[in-house]
């Protein structure tokens, strides 16, 4: 994609999450040990799903692109973000800036849809067991995650490619902590109204879609687990759809907040709260909730834990 336009710009600076010297300290331990947990977290429930074969099932093939995604777009921004605690200016060119936003866009695209998927497993998985494995075979569970991964990369595309349209004069310092859409459109000296109105439609497309998406299959599970007649089937279907309840409702409700209405200073002031949200716990609470939640995962930890340590001894 070509990073030329007629700006000005050659680099913009990150204002950061706050400007006040008493908290920059505090907020870089903080978010450094959000960012440490949410490494060590995804990339131990990519490697525990990897090394396990009862773990090989389309529920954690789904879990394991989720817990990559988490572990690729968190390391998109926070390293920058970091830079923004401990420099009196933080620096980031305007291509630099333009592929930031790309694979920041491209990965919490590919999420919502990720999401969506998951919702759809445990649906037919509760709904429809005995169709489950013809329903949702390798084919099926590929073709379905191609088309996430497409969606993320169509949607990230055309918001570049919107913001790439945008001249940026003399003003450069983003308010935010890094390359999003609305602080970007804050510094353009040119009319933004397809740009807010492509980011409204793909908005509406990345979020409510896949929203309702969820909720209908949430009612027909519920529906299904209304009916079931034991109690412990009962109880298994409800913990095996909750991790992900909790997960989708962090998720979309931040960045619901974020993209689905107009820009202005005061909403990107209130955008860069939200967008904490999903941009740093959800991806460190995703690995906890779906480990410490599920008796598999914890299974298969007790299990390459033992047989570690009678290798070793």
């Amino acid at each position: 994609m070509s990073l030329e336009n007629a700006s000005s710009v050659t680099e913009f600076i990150l204002a950061g999450l706050t400007d006040q010297p008493a908290l920059q300290l505090p907020l870089f331990l903080l978010f450094m040990g959000t960012y440490v947990i949410t490494i060590v977290g995804n990339l131990g429930l990519i490697i525990l799903i990897r090394m396990n074969s009862q773990l090989h099932t389309p529920m954690y093939y789904f879990l394991f692109n989720l817990s990559l995604i988490d572990l690729c777009y968190s390391s998109v921004f926070t390293p920058k973000m970091l830079m923004n605690f401990v420099l009196t200016k933080n620096i980031i060119s305007y291509s630099g800036c333009m592929t930031q936003l790309y694979f920041f866009c491209f990965f919490v695209i590919s999420e919502c849809y990720v999401l969506t998927i998951m919702a759809y497993d445990c649906y037919v998985a509760i709904c429809n067991p005995l169709l489950y494995n013809v329903t949702m075979s390798n084919q099926v569970c590929s073709w379905l995650l191609g088309g996430a991964y497409v969606m993320g990369f169509a949607c990230a595309m055309a918001h570049t490619r919107c913001i790439l349209r945008l001249s940026f004069c003399d003003a450069n310092i983003i308010n935010h902590y890094m390359c999003d859409i609305h602080p970007l459109f804050q510094l353009s000296c040119t009319s933004t109204y397809v740009n807010e109105l492509v980011v409204f439609i793909v908005g509406s497309i990345s979020i409510i879609v896949p929203s309702v998406t969820i909720f209908i299959s949430y009612a027909l599970i519920l529906s299904s687990i209304l009916n079931i007649s034991s109690t412990e089937g009962r109880s298994k279907a409800i913990s095996t759809c909750s991790s992900h309840v909790i997960a989708v409702s962090l998720f979309f409700g931040s960045a619901s907040f974020m993209y689905l209405k107009p820009s202005s200073s005061g909403s990107v002031d209130q955008g860069k709260v939200a967008s904490i949200f999903y941009t740093n716990v959800g991806p460190m609470l995703n690995p906890i909730i779906y480990s410490l939640r599920n008796k598999d995962v914890q299974a298969a930890l007790g299990k390459t834990l033992r047989s570690r340590m009678f290798s070793r001894t």
